[in-house]
């Protein structure tokens, strides 16, 4: 199997239509933006979700931020009739997976994922044909298109249980994320066939750069989200003595949003999108998170903003659906998840 297009395509099985990449965008942003868009929430019966990588605004008007799939999970549970995830499209498509009977809106529709887009249903498919008792394991940054073609779904938090829930003898092919499946193999010790994904932001983090930080920030403690080009580098330099392994943790970020909350540290350095700094600071404003790059910051989920909200809100822009027999497929396979474990302390 060849290596993926990376795509500029930021996202699955439906592109935005013509009238949607061309409609003009909210002209002028009202000073009372925030009381307006909790009036109208409150007007439309909607919860607003905010994933940990937005904005510091957007996170702070949401009436839930969190991880992708614990977001989707309270889409699905509450009593909102509509739901404005503030994400990017696979989460959005996932929270529609989940809570079919309601209106999901991304408030804009080229908020993709260069992850997801690593990969597409003909790769998957081609896979199970080569291995036809193999299974599939697919990390939730991926379609809804390729998840109804998946055995089951995982987190980074629980990717490691779900690949030891799967019999020793069968074949399995992780995607779409070459580190995390990386770091899922080491840990469990399987013999997993990769796919050769990444998170452009996440893989630009690099072992090199990672050695520069963590040499000018001794007695500091590290996390790590396991998308990141630098976590194996970051687990071998524990090996050294290069770094302390009780100082040095691979999380997801909900696990970092845990670690914040209890942490005693002064300095913290972050290796993932700098998104998350916002929401490590409130929990522990004694401490201070510094990223590991400045450079992490997805250009993806920084396209939804306080003006594109309010009009999503407005206009019910831009509405999300999942053709039926996908979305079956495609829950099915997050059912499984569920399932064996926990889905999320924090997701991806």
């Amino acid at each position: 199997m060849s290596n993926p297009s990376f795509s500029a395509v930021p996202f699955g099985s439906e592109p935005p239509s013509a009238a949607a990449l061309s409609a003009p965008p909210l002209a002028e942003l009202p000073v009372d933006w925030a009381n307006q868009v909790r009036e109208l929430a409150a007007e439309r019966n909607a919860v607003i979700l905010a994933h940990n990588y937005q904005v510091p605004e957007i996170q702070d008007i949401a009436h839930h931020v969190g991880d992708s799939l614990a977001l989707s999970r309270i889409a699905a549970s509450s009593d909102a009739s509509t739901i404005v995830f503030c994400g990017v499209h696979f989460m959005a498509e996932t929270a529609k997976i989940l809570a079919p009977e309601k209106t999901v809106l991304i408030p804009d529709p080229d908020a993709g994922c260069s992850l997801a887009s690593s990969i597409e249903v003909a790769d998957v498919l081609a896979w199970k044909a080569d291995h036809p008792d193999g299974v599939v394991v697919a990390y939730v940054n991926t379609s809804a298109a390729v998840k109804a073609e998946v055995d089951v779904c995982c987190t980074s938090s629980n990717a490691a249980d779900v690949v030891r829930s799967i019999p020793a003898d069968r074949e399995i092919f992780f995607l779409p994320d070459q580190f995390l499946g990386a770091h899922v193999r080491r840990v469990t010790g399987r013999d997993i066939d990769v796919w050769a994904g990444e998170c452009h932001v996440h893989a630009e983090i690099s072992p090199s750069h990672l050695r520069e930080v963590v040499a000018a920030n001794p007695d500091t403690d590290l996390l790590v989200h396991p998308e990141c080009g630098c976590t194996t580098t970051a687990l071998y330099l524990t090996t050294t003595g290069d770094l302390p392994a009780e100082r040095t943790k691979v999380l997801s970020t909900g696990g970092m949003a845990e670690y914040a909350a209890s942490t005693k540290s002064s300095r913290v350095l972050v290796a993932t999108e700098t998104g998350i700094l916002h929401q490590l600071r409130k929990a522990a404003p004694n401490t201070e998170f510094v990223p590991v790059s400045e450079r992490a910051v997805c250009p993806y989920m920084k396209m939804i903003t306080p003006a594109k909200l309010l009009r999503s809100l407005r206009e019910n822009w831009f509405q999300i659906e999942v053709e039926p027999s996908i979305a079956v497929r495609a829950k099915a396979s997050v059912e499984r998840m569920i399932a064996i474990g926990s889905p999320s302390r924090g997701g991806e």
